[in-house]
């Protein structure tokens, strides 16, 4: 572990620089816009726009295959910006991202990633295809905080795989998601529908550069990035994330919300303390171990480039 202060500043301007706008509800989902003044412009792609234009390339790590890593070739000329909890599809067994990554241009880099798909083990393609939706929110709070373990005992960043398949499985029989491979895809697939009004409910405003979600009137979770085209693109796979979770508590006591609640939270956030680590790629890879929070963020060339952050015991 190296202790980097700039990179934990950059957090806490990030999280600083943001203001309010008005919150919005949707059945028992409820959104706060975070909000910049001040364009930034994305000097990298996301995974989608990557893979669309061929320079963007996932793959087993070898014919063996690994569970807990994968590689992306990056052959185009500009970083590639992979969302935790993304989800990709294909190869051996369908993964997620442990952790938010920008894979730097021109080369190889080994990823982390858990599986969703515990009942698959064999090649479906040669590589992996993006997908729609990251990992329900609920997995990636619990993912996060397994991979801020890994980082502090190990140096890695690995999740408990264990835990990560047995939340899929308690979720699926939930929502009655079943399907021959356990895979989490089933749970969104089944939801496709509903999943799509949430999206269309949650449009981005102007200058929208993340979110507090709430589902019930609880703190779900933040999300924050360094521009608002990158959350113009990657808001529909985080409102779908959110919104499993929400269908899945449609029938738990809601609370009062009270709009201080986003300060509070924003607050908790940018005063939880942070260790910095190397990041996997570009940039420093930044968690936030706060009494009530779990958070991690990517920071690169100075500025967070995503921030995510959980409540503890909501």
């Amino acid at each position: 572990m190296t202790e980097q202060t700039g990179a934990a500043r950059a957090v806490v301007d990030a999280v600083g620089q943001v203001t309010f706008g008005a919150s919005m509800t949707f059945e028992n989902l409820s959104m706060v816009p975070l909000v910049r003044a001040d364009e930034r412009h994305a000097d990298y792609i996301t995974l989608d726009e990557a893979i669309a234009a061929g320079v963007a390339h996932i793959t087993e790590v070898s014919d063996a295959g690994r569970v807990s890593e994968l590689k992306i070739a990056v052959t185009g000329s500009m970083p590639v910006l992979l969302l935790d909890g993304e989800e990709l599809l294909g190869a051996k067994q369908n993964r997620v991202l442990n952790l938010t990554i920008l894979a730097p241009p021109a080369r190889t880099t080994v990823i982390p990633v858990s599986c969703v798909e515990s009942g698959r083990w064999h090649h479906v393609s040669r590589g992996f295809a993006s997908s729609p939706r990251a990992q329900f929110a609920e997995g990636r709070a619990e993912k996060m905080r397994q991979v801020t373990a890994s980082l502090r005992s190990a140096g890695g960043r690995a999740s408990d795989q264990g835990a990560v398949w047995d939340l899929i499985a308690r979720k699926s029989s939930r929502l009655s998601a079943t399907s021959d491979t356990a895979a989490m895809s089933a749970v969104f697939d089944k939801l496709d529908t509903p999943l799509e009004e949430f999206v269309a409910s949650f449009q981005p405003v102007e200058h929208q550069v993340g979110a507090i979600f709430l589902i019930n009137g609880r703190r779900a979770g933040l999300e924050l990035f360094d521009a608002s085209s990158t959350w113009s693109k990657l808001a529909p796979k985080l409102i779908r994330s959110y919104a499993v979770d929400a269908i899945d508590r449609r029938r738990q006591r809601a609370v009062t919300w009270e709009p201080k609640e986003a300060e509070a939270f924003t607050t908790s956030v940018a005063s939880s303390p942070a260790s910095v680590f190397p990041g996997t790629g570009d940039g420093e890879d930044v968690r936030l171990s706060g009494t009530d929070i779990a958070g991690a963020a990517l920071v690169a060339g100075g500025r967070a480039i995503h921030l995510s952050a959980f409540p503890i015991n909501a």
